[in-house]
């Protein structure tokens, strides 16, 4: 799963720059220049760390981060600033970010603090052995599902496939991604086989056919376990 790195920075120079850069190391970036677009921007794209500007002209990025980490608590914040008092840096801090660097910052160093914090970020999600979305609750740990509180069995694949799409609740989830993620990095089947999984799992959830489904559809795009 490819990190999506959120860039707030209203300098285009900074703000291109680091887009670019982000891009050239296999990341998806989007880049925003006020707190406004920064806030849509968290709501409809999930990022796995935000790269935040504290001099914005619309809001002051500190009060930006604490919406921010409101909105998802577990949103890795990296301020960038010119404010170099120790003060700033430890409101910035006090504020959740997880780290604080100032201008001008050398790209390698930066590039080297997104990957340490992407990969604590990782490892913690990882060892995370309760998902809930909704009325879903998933204890990855003991492979059991809760639906509106009634506990409910599934199939090892369902189990995984349900696992992947609540990793990330709201984005779709690419045909290929799930094949690779839930199957096989090297999968060759028949990728009829995800739809058929999809149809057990919406049945196992208690979902008639034709009727609204937790599980939207994005016909030859993917999958999408949708928020309530």
């Amino acid at each position: 799963m490819t990190p999506r790195i959120l860039v707030v920075e209203d300098d285009p120079l900074i703000g291109a720059s680091l887009q670019r850069a982000l891009d050239a190391h296999g990341y998806f970036a989007d880049w925003v220049t006020d707190g406004a677009a920064a806030l849509a921007a968290a709501r409809s794209a999930r990022p796995s760390l935000v790269l935040l500007d504290l001099g914005l002209p619309d809001t002051d990025g500190v009060d930006l981060a604490r919406t921010l980490l409101t909105l998802d608590p577990t949103l890795p914040v990296v301020m960038l600033t010119a404010r170099t008092e120790e003060a700033d840096m430890v409101t910035g801090l006090h504020a959740g970010a997880v780290d604080y660097v100032t201008k001008p910052f050398r790209l390698a160093e930066l590039l080297a603090r997104v990957q340490a914090h992407l990969r604590t970020a990782e490892r913690r999600e990882s060892t995370a052995r309760v998902i809930t979305v909704g009325d879903l609750r998933l204890d990855i740990g003991a492979r059991r599902l809760w639906v509106g509180g009634e506990e409910v069995e599934l199939r090892a694949k369902e189990f995984d496939l349900l696992t992947r799409l609540a990793r990330e609740p709201g984005q779709v989830v690419t045909r290929q991604q799930l094949l690779t993620d839930v199957w096989d990095e090297h999968w060759y089947g028949s990728t009829k086989t995800l739809d058929v999984h999809v149809a057990g799992l919406r049945r196992r959830l208690g979902e008639r056919p034709g009727a609204p489904s937790r599980i939207t559809a994005l016909r030859g795009v993917g999958y999408r376990l949708e928020l309530p």
